[in-house]
């Protein structure tokens, strides 16, 4: 029975592979052109970016046949090609110039002058967005994905209208249509966004020459990242903010430890202040200001201006009123926990849904999404979504703030661990930041973790896990940890929270 079973699977293999192989050049062809009327898909993702394409992978890893619209004509989305890819590139690239500037010397590293060659900085980013868009059209072909560019909007909750890139039209078919189309920069009434004085962050990734003066309008966490990137290569950047507070949704006890780091490194702060208006009829552009209660206005003086005010969803052109997809009063899109909408068959994920505007929440949507078209159990649980603010220093955090903790009327137990007794943060000269442990005081279960440090981001995910899993703060402070590591700080911090640290 063995043998026979052993010789049909070998005849399975090689009729499949003959046949491939005969039909190789008929298949290529398939993978690149258009789903016709007859040819129906189980799954169709509408939007490329890190939900769509990870959607799309996933299905057809499942076995379902998949095909991806994305307009844009590269994979990748905003993330990729315009945002949090091509920002960290100019991140690291700026960071080196002013450690360069500035510590290299304290490291016995000297040379007589350093300057910015700026085209050369855009290429190595634009290098990078060009090698990881063609790498996931070089996944879409592994796993069999339908890649069609074009426009996408809904004819029926089975049908999609595509307006392609080279001019044609096509309608592609499909069983489930998952909705990706992720989200758009927010604008504010009465400024135009250019893409030369007054940009979105998709033009302070591409500008052609440093400005004398930034003014970065939001200070959240593009406004201070772009800002970061200018300041650190010459700009005098402001930055101007209608709320009380930098990123609302920090831990307040570490916020105000970053805006220090921030302002150290000449970064200017006008909170509580709202633009009135913005005159671009000069030669720079003139800000007109007044404090968000009310009261005497002020003017600022800019060479440049980046809105950066938030973002939206983009659902512009989809047709989902044709369909009557439900959305909410800011254009996001309702999904129960499943991720379908009140029309069956049309489901959406990523910045189009309510939940944290991130592209690690929008992959983990599609997985999830796919998951129980499938047939399979799926599971975000967006209380366990990390932030990540990728300034010098990082600051990354999970799960609930002190404030937040507060409010819900927990007693519970706070641990913090300063680098500056970090041993390898001593060691490489770069110390500035803490680490905080928030704990139920009864069980000691971690409620939230918040790290500012160098490579915050990369520290967070141990935090994560714990939280995913339940984990008390002694369970990381009892777990070894490398030494001499960045990452002994979080263990220290743990045991602040349940009993005492060592090196405090």
């Amino acid at each position: 029975m063995t043998i026979l079973t052993l010789s049909r699977r070998k005849l399975s293999t090689y009729l499949s592979s003959r046949f491939l192989y005969s039909n190789s050049k008929y298949s290529f062809s398939l993978t690149r052109s258009f789903s016709s009327g007859s040819d129906e898909n189980d799954v169709v993702v509408i939007g490329g970016g890190p939900g769509g394409y990870v959607a799309a992978i996933k299905a057809a890893q499942l076995g379902l046949k998949t095909t991806c619209i994305e307009k844009r004509g590269t994979l990748g989305g905003t993330c990729l090609n315009v945002g949090c890819i091509p920002s960290k590139a100019l991140l690291h690239s700026s960071h080196m110039f002013h450690e360069a500037q500035h510590s290299f010397a304290n490291h016995g590293v000297k040379f007589s002058s350093v300057e910015v060659d700026l085209p050369a900085m855009m290429g190595q980013k634009d290098k990078a967005v060009s090698n990881l868009t063609r790498g996931i059209e070089g996944l879409f072909k592994k796993n069999k994905v339908n890649y069609v560019k074009g426009y996408g909007k809904f004819l029926s909750p089975s049908e999609i209208s595509v307006d392609t890139n080279e001019g044609g039209n096509s309608v592609v078919k499909g069983k489930n249509i998952i909705i990706a189309t992720g989200s758009d920069v927010k604008g504010l009434p009465g400024i135009t966004i250019d893409e030369k004085r007054i940009v979105s962050s998709t033009g302070a990734l591409a500008l052609t020459e440093i400005p004398k003066r930034l003014v970065v309008i939001g200070a959240g966490y593009i406004g201070l990242e772009m800002g970061s990137v200018w300041g650190r290569l010459g700009s005098e950047v402001t930055v101007v903010e209608f709320a009380a507070d930098i990123v609302p949704t920090m831990d307040g006890e570490v916020r105000k430890q970053f805006q220090r780091a921030l302002e150290k490194q000449k970064m200017k702060f006008m909170l509580k202040t709202k633009v009135v208006s913005v005159d671009t009829t000069g030669d720079g552009v003139k800000l007109t200001l007044e404090p968000a209660s009310g009261g005497e206005q002020t003017t600022l003086e800019a060479d440049v201006v980046l809105v950066s005010a938030g973002r939206v969803p983009f659902t512009s052109g989809l047709e989902l009123d044709k369909i009557g997809v439900e959305t909410d009063k800011g254009g996001r899109i309702l999904v129960n926990e499943r991720f379908a909408t009140n029309v069956p068959g049309v489901y959406a994920i990523g910045d189009v849904i309510p939940g944290p505007m991130l592209a690690h929440k929008a992959e983990e949507d599609g997985v999830a999404c796919v998951e129980f078209i499938a047939g399979k159990e799926g599971h975000v649980d967006y209380d366990m979504v990390p932030g990540v603010v990728y300034t010098h220093p990082e600051v990354s955090y999970v799960g609930k703030t002190e404030e937040q903790v507060k409010a819900l009327g927990v007693d519970y137990r706070v641990g913090k661990f300063p680098f500056l007794a970090n041993s390898r943060a001593k060691a490489i000269d770069d110390a500035e930041g803490i680490v905080k442990v928030i704990a139920e005081k009864e069980s000691d279960k971690i409620l939230g973790v918040h790290i500012m440090s160098p490579n915050a981001g990369e520290l967070i995910h141990e935090a994560v896990l714990a939280l995913q899993y339940g984990a008390s703060s002694e369970d990381i402070a009892r777990t070894c940890h490398a030494h001499p590591t960045m990452s002994e700080a979080l263990k220290e911090a743990a045991m602040a929270t349940y009993d005492k640290p060592i090196h405090m």
